[in-house]
């Protein structure tokens, strides 16, 4: 045996070579050792030679040049006897071994050789060593290959889905499974990069490969990466490949907004914030959805746009994010506005690689601010006493949800004035108090108008007015309305140079008609209540102004004793009126500012100085104030005599000072305060707007400010802020408000107001930005428009899009000329653009006439600043005509169901280059006669527009009234834009469609179970199948067709039960019989589906409440609630729909479980079809109760000439459904007084009045109707049953002349008439063979002729071998049927034929029900086998038996060799609607009794399961064949039938015992398929043909005058002879009988014929012809011979060429 020579440490690491781990991509081999390498070698193959066993060769693999290899070769001695072996050395030096050059070999021992190989140099060595027996010699080859490179790579790789544009990473693992080091570098193209490219791998070595998948389209890729590898450098040689494969997949997101049911699938959404409140924030969520199968990467950011110069008030928490297929993410946007009353509008754009389009998400919202209202905007106090006062209250509103700041802006410490509280907040939708104080000072009308300045709002305005009086003297006080005219004089002061303010106003009494009358007071009211910010920075009533109205004072004494540490300050009082006003200043006490003088009078446009003291009484703090001044004028009196004076409304002038007096070198308060907002920006508007600022005193100190501008004089003079120094005292806060108008010159980037602080140097500064920029729109894709060609009068729409590119809402307007403005227009074309926000916009271009168009509209756009700006735009259109038409001129909509609704579309083409708008109308020009709708063709739409060089479907409804043909014509109209039309009605096509309603017939029938043995003819009669039929196809009545399904009705009123009832008669069986099955083949023979269903009566009934069942039902109902509870009748299906054609089948089952008649009215309904009610009825007998079934109780007999000499004999059937024989008579006394009442002529006689009728089975009664006189005969007969009542039958036979009638009289009878629909068309389910035929219909002939009839029975299984054994009725007690062959076998899907042969000797009316029985192989088998094993336990009981055992052992079974007797008969009707309560019985629990019937139960199924009954052969299916004849006797034949007579062939007398006639057939098996059908169904009808072809006939009556084809032998077999006509007959070399020739040959007057015949007998010939027709009938059925081939051309040939053909188709 060869093995290598291994150390510990060698087999250690081969073991770890050889350990693998669980993942195949992460498997790391370690390092092979640098000394040797070993590696498992595969199992060698042993080979035996001259008794030696050992292996052929050796291989050497994975070596170094200069080391030693060593193996084993071993040899072992399989023989019995000692071996000698000499061995030769390998021939190379390369290859050496140690051993003695001759080895001997005991039996079963072995030896061993190591043979050394040291390769020198790298190449392939080969050498071998020869051993040398004594019986021959072999050799043992010696190989050593080079080590080769070998990378382990996997074939393919899948790359996971990629989006277009995307990339998406795998990696695969790259192997040296070799010995031996390489270097690797692959090869690839894009999409695909590999990475790394290249390297180099160790012996076992392994490295993971990342494959980057990155493409540009969708589609799907395959590539294949080739990878060179071997040695370093140059030197790689080998190569390997492995296939690429990836799909790449186009992305798609979809925006979506959770709280919206429809989902934006393509278009851009909006995310409406609504109005939220400044200083508040909302957030809003959509999603980002992932319906494509790749990941893709997004990112949203904001779609560039105007320049917000307030900033930007929409933030969202994701930016980019990955989503996987089917995947989605919440996108959380925050609305957060600052600037009030300002509507925000930005877009955020999703943005992905490989996007087909762009998504948008439009962000709006509207900032609310707060909103303050006052309840009165004048507080008049009336007149107050001096040093008096009043209070009165004002109602502070804020009708916003946003809270609102405010403070008054008044010094009530320094006015006679006094606001309560001076400062504050509204809590949203609240409202505070503010009590209004007056205390004046001195006597005197006082008026001051107060500001409330609101946070983030303009100012309020609240009027206070009052009067002073002395107590000795009382003056008219001002009111409202002084102040409303004073306000209105002023107005009017304002357009005129008259400033005379003591002029009294006109009044309506001086009667003047050039007089001015004010308007009313509270009309003017409103006007002062408009009062505008501007009263913050200039005087409302500028008759008076101060200069400066800011005082500042900085104090620097050192002591506050001292008299010289007073400062003051000047201010200036001018008069800009012509009246002489009195000022007076409003003196508090203890206050660090005086005025001096404190009342003083200022002359007419003059102007005088006051001087302002700042006295501080304490020091190192800080002051601040509003000194307040009234200026008034004293009226004139209007009477002299009178003391009072009119009141003249006074002027408050305002003086703010502030101060400290901090010592030098004192700190002053360090200040404490919040200022915001720290920036205000300014809309770039060229009118004058106000922001406001907060300044709140944080601090326990009060605190000053001062506007430091003034010393500034690089600050715009455009900007003001209002107060420009103030006083706040600890914890109050200050409302600045600050007005600008923003200038071109404006720095973009804003400027600094500085405010200085507590007097000293803390600055706090406010960027203040108020730049002009001109507004600007933006045309988003282009400033022109292109509209395709559009039909003259029609109209085309586009969509275009404009944007405010401005940072302020601008107001837009398109300009279009006056004539243009009729053929193109834009919608909205006016409207208002929030800053940054886009408008699409929808433009209608509508020609006129066929040209093209070129329109320049502009754009005008303003901001309100009230400057304007335009763009020009360009818009081009075309102008067509055109047409439009159907697909087809005449539509043909086929057939439709009557009353159902019916969707077709109409195609309709436009070939034009413009789209066409149409209007279409619908006239009826043909309908059914007798209908009068109209509105049958009804059009989804009857107008429309189609695009260019396009087709579209029309939808219309079709629901047709009538049974008839439809025809519309459908015209249409070109309509323009305003839906007028442009031309006549012209014809665009018409449609047709005929009306139809559902047919459905009964096509074929069976029964089984207790029903199996009734012929087809009975079971039509059973279940009225005519009058089924009938009814189906008739037309059903307007009711029936309104629903397609039947509403419900109660079946117990007349008035709801169908007008149309058929009985379905079910039979009788004894009781626990098997159920009687039928089965109904239902087929559509019309072109439109048909809707069925049976509707039983829980079906029909509406459910009543429990209140409304009474309890007391009628036998009726009781009887009914019994078959409905246990189904004694079911069908199945009971519904099903049936296509054009289709066929389906129907199983009805009716259960023998209670004795007596059980009737269910059950309703059959065709959806929009005829409806009427079936009633089922079956009968359920007791076994020993005798029972004849009658389906009915009239017959009628086959119509009899009255001349005919021998009237045929008539057959009719009584069927006995029950267990026992049943016994009957005819009464034969009605006969005979027939009898009497003709002359003694029996009309009608029985030829078996009586006799019995086994069970199951079926009675003939035979009868001969003789009529005497051509009328119509009535009878009723009783029939009387043992142990029965007697039953009276109706017949019914009709009496023909037979020289009028004679051409009438072929077998048109009702009960022998053959029935079309009964040839089966199909295989019903679970069937097994088929007969090609399930009637023969012989026809008439005369008697002792035959006829001859084909058939076939093919087996339907393809795995099963089947049986069949024909049963032969007999009739009149001779059989006329012979079928050969009568039995035989059939393999899976064979096809038999069979020959039915029919003779008769009595003219009788034949109606013969021949039964087929088909029994299968594997059931015989199986019952076989189950009676061996019975007969064979029978045989073992009989034999064996045990002495002492008493009673039969436990296991054995109890043999029975009966049938088991039927369960006691349930008699009535079980209440099953409610049941009966069970008795009240103490004496026993009701466990014991459960317990009791359980062990009943139990022991009653252990004792069936000991009983074992002998098995039963498998019941056969049964096959009917119905075959129907009428014979004559050959006078009446001939009298009848004339022309046939001649045509019919004589037969032998005896031909039912001729042994000719017993193998006229065969069984063939043949092969399946549907070419063999085919041919069967062909021949089968051809074969009757031919019998049946009088030219066939003829020729056989031609034969015996023809001349001898050969000699004729003498015959001694009987002849008979048939006349040809009543003046000449042929006779054969056969005559008949003595007595039936004497009785032909005496009513037909004969012809002697020859004696000798030199031809050949016709029957002969026949029975030639017969059975050639039979082997070709043979061949076809077998597949040898195809008849339908095309007939080949036929050759002339000579003698010897036809031998040749003729010796070749032999060989």
């Amino acid at each position: 045996m060869l093995a290598e020579s291994r150390c510990p440490a060698c087999l250690a690491s081969v073991f770890c070579r050889w350990k693998r781990s669980g993942r195949e991509t992460d498997v790391k081999e370690p390092q092979f050792p640098d000394v040797k390498e070993y590696q498992i070698e595969p199992l060698l193959q042993r080979n035996i030679f001259l008794g030696l066993e050992t292996t052929l060769d050796l291989t050497w693999k994975d070596w170094v040049i200069g080391r030693e290899y060593t193996k084993t070769l071993v040899i072992r001695n399989i023989r019995n006897k000692l071996q000698k072996l000499h061995i030769s050395a390998p021939g190379s030096k390369f290859f050496s071994i140690l051993n003695p050059k001759v080895v001997l070999l005991s039996p079963g021992t072995s030896v061993s050789i190591p043979i050394t190989f040291k390769p020198l140099q790298k190449c392939g060595y080969n050498d071998c060593i020869q051993f040398q027996a004594i019986e021959g010699s072999f050799k043992v080859c010696l190989h050593a290959v080079l080590p080769s490179h070998t990378l382990k790579v996997p074939e393919s790789v899948m790359l996971p889905l990629c989006a277009v544009e995307h990339y998406t990473l795998t990696s695969f693992p790259l192997k040296n499974i070799s010995k031996v080091q390489l270097s690797f570098k692959w090869d690839s193209a894009a999409p695909f990069q590999l990475s790394p490219e290249q390297g180099r791998l160790k012996p076992g070595q392994q490295c993971v490969i990342e494959v980057d998948f990155q493409p540009l389209e969708a589609q799907v890729y395959q590539q294949q990466v080739h990878c060179t590898y071997g040695e370093d450098g140059s030197k790689a040689d080998s190569c390997c490949a492995v296939l690429l494969q990836g799909i790449a997949k186009y992305p798609f997101l979809q925006l979506r907004i959770s709280n919206e049911e429809e989902e934006n699938i393509h278009g851009d959404i909006e995310l409406d914030f609504g109005s939220v409140a400044v200083g508040h924030s909302l957030s809003k969520h959509f999603e980002i959805f992932n319906p494509s199968p790749v990941s893709v990467w997004f990112s949203l950011s904001q779609l560039p746009g105007a320049v917000a110069i307030f900033g930007s008030h929409f933030s969202w928490d994701v930016t980019s994010e990955k989503i996987v297929p089917g995947g989605s993410i919440q996108i959380l946007v925050t609305y957060s506005p600052t600037e009030v009353d300002i509507v925000s509008v930005e877009y955020l754009s999703l943005n992905y690689r490989g996007s087909l389009s762009k998504s948008h998400v439009k962000l709006i919202g509207k900032c609310l601010g707060p909103e303050l209202c006052l309840s009165s905007s004048v507080v008049d106090f009336g007149c107050v006493e001096e040093k008096g006062s009043a209070v009165q209250t004002v109602e502070l509103l804020n009708t916003s949800p946003v809270q609102a700041t405010y403070q008054w802006d008044i010094d009530s410490a320094n006015s006679v004035f006094r606001v309560s509280p001076a400062s504050g907040t509204v809590l949203p939708y609240g409202q505070i108090k503010v009590n209004v104080s007056y205390k004046p000072t001195h006597p005197m009308p006082h008026h001051r108008r107060v500001a409330c300045l609101i946070l983030l709002r303009e100012p309020l305005f609240l009027d206070l007015i009052g009067t002073c009086h002395p107590d000795f003297q009382k003056p008219v006080a001002l009111t409202l309305e002084h102040l409303v005219e004073y306000k209105y004089k002023l107005c009017c002061m304002s357009n005129s140079s008259d400033t005379q303010l003591g002029a009294p106003l006109p009044t309506e009494e001086e009667g003047n008609s050039a007089t001015v009358i004010p308007p009313a007071p509270m009309e003017k009211s409103n006007e002062i209540r408009e009062g505008h910010v501007d009263s913050l920075f200039t005087p409302s009533f500028p008759f008076v102004s101060t200069e400066p109205s800011e005082l500042l004072f900085n104090h620097k004494a050192t002591s506050f004793i001292a008299t010289s540490s007073a400062v003051s300050q000047c201010v200036t009082f001018k008069n800009h009126t012509k009246e002489k006003l009195s000022l007076m200043w409003t003196v508090i006490q203890d206050s660090p500012f005086c005025v001096t003088p404190s009342s003083f009078e200022l002359a007419p446009l003059k102007s005088t100085t006051a001087l302002v003291t700042y006295e501080p009484r304490q020091i190192n703090t800080l002051h601040g104030g509003e000194l307040e001044c009234f200026a008034y004028c004293k009226m004139p009196k209007e009477d002299p005599s009178s003391e009072q004076v009119l009141p003249c409304l006074p002027c408050c002038v305002t003086v703010r000072v502030i101060s400290h007096s901090f010592q030098p070198g004192k700190e002053h308060f360090t200040p404490s305060y919040i200022l915001k907002p720290q920036q205000v920006v300014f809309p770039p508007l060229s009118v004058i707007s106000y922001r406001t600022v907060l300044l709140q005193n944080n601090s326990d100190q009060p605190l000053t400010f001062c506007l430091k501008h003034r010393t500034n004089s690089d600050l715009p003079r455009s900007v003001h802020m209002s107060p420009g120094c103030g006083f706040i005292q600890p914890g109050q806060h200050q409302i600045l408000t600050i007005g600008a108008v923003p200038t071109l010159y404006s720095p973009t980037d804003g400027f600094n107001l500085p405010l200085q602080l507590n007097a000293a140097k803390f600055t706090k500064e406010l960027t203040v930005v108020s730049s002009l920029k001109k507004p600007c729109v933006s045309f988003e894709n282009s400033n022109s428009l292109h509209f395709s060609a559009t039909a003259v009068g029609s109209k085309s729409q586009h969509t275009h899009s404009i944007k405010n590119l401005s940072s302020v809402p601008i107001k837009f307007q398109w300009v279009i000329s006056e004539r243009d403005r009729n053929l193109i227009w834009v919608e909205p074309d006016v409207g208002k653009l929030h800053p940054n926000e886009s408008l699409v916009q929808t433009w209608t271009f509508s020609p006129l006439t066929e040209k093209t168009y070129a329109f320049k509209p502009s754009l005008r756009f303003q901001s309100d600043d009230f400057n304007k700006s335009s763009l020009s735009f360009k818009v081009e259109g075309i102008g067509a005509a055109g047409t439009i038409q159907a697909g087809e001129e005449l539509l043909d909509m086929g057939e439709s169901l009557v009353g159902s609704c019916r969707s077709v579309n109409i195609p309709i083409v436009n070939n034009c280059s413009c789209p066409i708008s149409f209007h279409l109308s619908v006239q009826l020009e043909e309908n059914p006669p007798g209908s009068e709708d109209s509105s049958a063709l009804h059009l989804d739409r009857e107008t429309g527009t189609i695009a260019s060089h396009s087709t579209v479907l029309l939808g219309s409804t079709l629901r047709l009234g009538a049974h008839g043909r439809y025809l519309w014509t459908i015209s249409y109209q070109i309509t323009d834009a305003n839906g007028f039309y442009t031309c006549p009605p012209k014809k665009l096509c018409e449609v047709q469609v005929k009306g139809v309603f559902p047919a459905l017939q009964v096509v074929d029938a069976c029964s089984s179970g207790s029903v199996a043995r009734l012929c087809k003819q009975y079971l039509w009669k059973l279940f009225s199948l005519d009058s089924f039929n009938e009814h189906l196809l008739s037309t059903p009545c307007p009711a029936e067709i309104t629903f397609k399904v039947s509403t419900k009705r109660s079946l117990n009123s007349l008035s709801s039960i169908p007008q149309v009832m058929l009985d379905c008669n079910f039979g009788a069986a004894p009781l626990q019989s098997e159920p009687s099955d039928f089965m109904l083949m239902f087929w559509n023979p019309g072109s439109v589906a048909v809707d069925w269903t049976f509707l039983f009566p829980e079906d029909q009934e509406m459910e009543l409440e429990d209140w409304a069942v009474t309890g007391q039902f009628s036998s009726k109902e009781l009887q009914q609630m019994k078959v409905q509870d246990n189904q004694l009748f079911r069908v199945t299906p009971r519904s099903g729909t049936l296509l054009p054609g289709q066929k389906s089948s129907v199983h009805f089952c009716y259960s023998h479980d209670f004795i007596g008649i059980d009737r269910l009215p059950v309703l059959f309904k065709l959806s929009l079809g005829r409806e009427f009610l079936l009633n089922f009825q079956g009968v359920t007998l007791n076994r020993n109760e005798p029972y004849l079934h009658f389906v009915s109780s009239h017959h009628v007999f086959t119509p009899v000439a009255i001349r005919d000499s021998s009237p045929p004999r008539q057959i009719y059937e009584l069927y006995n459904g029950g267990a026992v024989t049943v016994h009957y008579e005819v009464d034969q006394a009605v006969l005979s007084q027939l009898q009497m009442e003709n002359y003694d002529h029996p009309v009608l006689s029985c030829l078996s009045p009586q006799g019995e009728v086994l069970p199951g089975n079926k009675a003939m009664l035979e009868w001969i109707f003789s009529p005497l006189e051509a009328k119509m005969y009535h009878i009723d007969v009783p029939i009387h049953i043992l142990e029965r009542d007697s039953v009276i039958i109706n017949f019914e036979g009709c009496g023909m002349d037979a020289l009028s009638t004679s051409a009438n009289i072929s077998i048109e009878y009702s009960d022998a008439k053959t029935h079309e629909h009964c040839a089966q068309k199909g295989p019903f389910p679970g069937q097994v063979a088929l007969l090609s035929t399930d009637s023969v219909f012989i026809g008439d002939m005369p008697v002792c002729t035959k006829s001859s009839r084909v058939l076939f029975i093919t087996s339907l299984s393809y795995t099963e071998t089947v049986y069949f054994v024909w049963e032969i009725p007999t009739q009149s007690n001779q059989q006329v049927v012979q079928i050969h062959p009568e039995r035989g076998c059939l393999g899976p899907g064979e096809c038999v034929m069979c020959i039915l042969t029919f003779v008769s000797d009595f003219p009788t009316v034949y109606q013969l029900d021949l039964i087929c029985q088909i029994t299968q192989e594997a059931a015989l088998i199986h019952y076989h086998k189950a009676l061996q094993c019975w007969e064979e336990e029978q045989k073992r009981q009989q034999n064996e038996f045990t002495i002492t055992d008493k009673i039969p052992s436990r296991t054995q079974r109890i043999l029975v060799d009966e049938i088991p007797l039927a369960p006691p008969a349930r008699k009535g009707a079980p209440l099953r609607k409610y049941k009966t309560l069970p008795p009240i019985c103490g004496s026993e629990p009701v466990g014991n009794l459960y317990d009791k019937n359980k062990r009943a139960q139990t022991r009653l199924e252990r004792e069936s399961a000991k009983i074992w009954r002998r098995p039963q052969p498998p019941r056969p299916a049964l096959l009917h064949l119905s075959v129907t004849a009428h014979t004559y006797d050959i006078p009446d034949f001939y009298t009848h039938f004339p022309d046939q007579y001649l045509q019919l062939t004589r037969t032998k007398q005896t031909l039912t015992n001729s042994s000719s006639t017993r193998h006229l057939a065969k069984l063939c098996p043949s092969t399946c398929g549907v070419e063999r059908d085919i041919v069967v169904d062909i021949l089968t009808p051809l074969y009757r043909e031919l019998l049946d072809d009088p030219a066939i006939a003829k020729s056989l009556m031609v034969l015996a005058s023809s001349p001898p084809i050969y000699e004729c032998q003498t015959s001694t077999s009987p002849s008979s002879t048939l006349p040809s006509s009543p003046q000449h007959s042929v006779q054969s070399s056969w005559t008949v009988d003595g007595e039936e020739a004497a009785v032909c040959l005496g009513k037909i007057p004969q012809i002697q014929a020859t004696a000798e015949s030199k031809h050949a007998p016709s029957d002969l010939a026949e029975a030639v012809l017969l059975k050639t027709l039979q082997n070709l009938m043979m061949e076809a059925v077998t597949g040898e011979l195809s008849l339908s081939a095309h007939p080949r051309r036929k050759l002339s040939t000579s003698s010897s060429a036809r031998s040749r053909m003729s010796f070749a188709e032999r060989s």
